[in-house]
């Protein structure tokens, strides 16, 4: 069994009537935002951190990061059910949120089974943190991952457990189909890859305001026992829109590239993991229109802009903005804003580590 010990923030928040959360995968882009949010809610929070994460530098600080901000760090494993079951107990835990990445997500199983002997949990986020994975129908190897995220749901639903399922759609970055996540990677400063006819629009949302709403959800009776969509009209975009958008940004036209249906499917048929599966989603959302092809009017589903239409989401616009401002500060041959000439930015596609996949 792992060892239970929590290691407490400098500034570990006190207990505030408000329910203590437990977060797993805060180490990940999407955990990480949620992480923040609910530290910024005055929950205590608390961080499930597998064992050796130390000897990994980046993961390592976020860690230290979240626990200067207040976090309460504990040391162990989301598949042993015995250890998550005491850590549960022990800690007074109320709503558990996974984040786990996508070759994780079977290891939710087991702390399923633990929530469910506890009996105590008042809500259950599972891994989704994209599409709605009971309506989405990606080709493999995509499809693989949204069966054992499908599985995870009906346990969670057999168990009777009470579960808020988060389908956020896309990151608001551009979504490059031979990369692992877009989250980390800069918009193209060479040429366009537009998807088909780069018509079918997809939304997209910045990684702040996933771990916002999703933090807003959690003790929400509105979104017990639902799927929340998060469907912004602000970010309702094409890739050909993304493009002209990110043109404005920068002063200067980059040459398209059509990437073909076969071409996408093709990637997808190499099973190279994880490229094979980014590449199945991003057919699956510009090519099939996953994202657009249904409506949300059945009982067990509720968008989050009618939740909370007093708050507004983060533009695609600034996030562009903000990746704009990022490679003037870290790449050479980039021009002052309001002093370009007709050629604008100049620089190279920045290259970027992979990341895991939680979509």
């Amino acid at each position: 069994m792992s060892a239970l010990a929590a290691t407490t923030g400098s500034s570990a928040p006190a207990p505030s009537g408000k329910g203590r959360v437990l977060v797993i995968g805060a180490t990940g882009f999407i955990g990480r935002f949620v992480a923040e949010a609910s530290i910024r809610s005055g929950r205590p929070t608390y961080l499930l951190v597998r064992p050796g994460t130390s000897g990994c530098a980046s993961k390592s600080n976020i860690v230290k990061l979240l626990h200067d901000q207040g976090a309460m760090i504990l040391h162990g494993l989301v598949n042993d059910k015995e250890f998550m079951e005491k850590l549960l107990r022990d800690y007074e835990i109320e709503i558990v949120i996974s984040a786990v990445g996508g070759e994780n997500v079977l290891d939710q199983m087991n702390l399923v089974e633990a929530i469910k002997a506890v009996g105590t949990i008042k809500r259950f986020l599972p891994s989704e943190f994209g599409h709605d994975v009971d309506k989405a129908d990606p080709v493999e190897p995509g499809l693989n991952m949204y069966i054992e995220k499908r599985r995870v749901r009906r346990l969670v639903e057999d168990s009777g457990i009470p579960y808020t399922y988060i389908c956020c759609n896309s990151i608001a970055a551009w979504p490059y189909f031979d990369n692992t996540h877009p989250s980390e990677v800069l918009p193209p400063l060479d040429q366009f890859q537009i998807y088909g006819d780069g018509s079918v629009k997809a939304y997209f949302v910045a990684g702040s305001d996933i771990g916002k709403y999703t933090m807003r959800t959690v003790d929400d009776v509105r979104a017990l026992n639902k799927s929340v969509h998060f469907r912004p009209s602000c970010n309702y975009y094409n890739i050909n829109e993304l493009a002209l958008l990110w043109e404005k940004k920068i002063g200067r036209t980059l040459p398209r590239v059509t990437i073909t249906e076969d071409d996408l499917l093709a990637a997808a048929a190499e099973n190279r993991i994880p490229e094979s599966i980014v590449a199945s989603f991003t057919h699956d959302i510009f090519i099939k229109g996953c994202q657009i092809n249904f409506s949300i009017d059945g009982l067990g589903e509720v968008e989050v802009c009618e939740l909370y239409p007093e708050d507004s989401f983060r533009t695609l616009d600034e996030c562009f903005g903000e990746y704009l401002e990022e490679i003037k500060e870290n790449i050479g041959g980039v021009k002052e804003e309001g002093n370009m000439d007709k050629e604008g930015i100049v620089a190279p596609k920045p290259s970027v580590g992979a990341i895991a996949i939680t979509a």
